[in-house]
């Protein structure tokens, strides 16, 4: 249950969080960089019991963007292992809290073997009800938006879209999950403050909360501080407060996420 200083009625419904830190982490301690990518392992499992015992639907986790390909292969491999160990030793506690895991990116740049774990976990928990857990791998922003632009070029193309008809929420139907709705709240740890091509769409609105703690230590009293951060907020999406005081309904491109 939500600590007595947490409002349960302003909940963040989808919190996103970009795991920054590992490796400073690890070099900080005269440790291998991987060291902090095994220790934000355990991060990992501690943040998602608490967004579920929170009560929070949707937890988006950046664990590997198209730009970390560029780095040493070596690093590469590990981090692709982690995530294998990860998926295959996790799977059964997502089937007892009922936590469904989802993945978004080019997948398809994946190992064979990474791919294979994602897929068995993704298989297990097609039908669990209580939340989504999304792993980005592979991911990039731009390119999600560009695979959305390839797709709707397509529709037109093939006589299925009428391009003068084209709308925000028609474009965002066309994103990797386009049931998904768009983050609430965004964490980045590791005393960064920047988006690094995470979800350039869905965080159009999305309150953004950093902290200095590095991923391998962060824990639930850092994310019931994000979240006490982000009920401290007064979310306008362009409205005046008076407007947001009386229940003023705001025009919205996201997506409704209803499952």
């Amino acid at each position: 249950m939500p600590s007595a200083e947490i409002s349960p009625d302003r909940m963040p419904r989808h919190v996103a969080i970009i795991m920054d830190g590992n490796g400073r982490w690890a070099e900080a301690r005269g440790l291998q960089r991987n060291r902090g990518h095994l220790a934000g392992v355990e991060s990992v499992k501690q943040i998602v019991r608490s967004v579920h015992d929170l009560g929070m639907e949707f937890l988006t986790l950046y664990a590997f963007s198209s730009e970390n390909w560029n780095r040493p292969d070596a690093e590469v491999a590990e981090l692709m292992r982690l995530l294998e160990i990860y998926l295959d030793e996790n799977v059964a506690e997502a089937q007892e809290r009922g936590v469904r895991l989802r993945v978004m990116g080019r997948l398809e740049r994946l190992p064979e073997s990474t791919r294979a774990a994602v897929e068995r976990a993704v298989e297990a928990t097609l039908d669990n009800p209580n939340g989504d857990l999304i792993f980005a791998l592979s991911y990039g922003g731009r390119t999600e938006i560009v695979d959305a632009a390839r797709e709707l070029i397509r529709e037109v193309e093939a006589g299925r879209l009428d391009p003068d008809l084209l709308d925000e929420k028609a474009f965002a139907a066309h994103l990797y999950l386009p049931d998904v709705p768009d983050p609430d709240l965004l964490i980045r740890t590791g005393d960064e403050c920047r988006i690094s091509n995470f979800l350039l769409w869905q965080i159009a609105y999305a309150e953004i909360h950093t902290t200095p703690t590095m991923w391998p230590d962060f824990r639930r009293e850092h994310l019931e501080t994000a979240i006490r951060d982000y009920q401290s907020r007064e979310r306008r999406f362009g409205m005046t407060s008076a407007q947001v005081e009386t229940g003023g309904e705001p025009e919205s491109g996201g997506r409704a996420g209803s499952r």
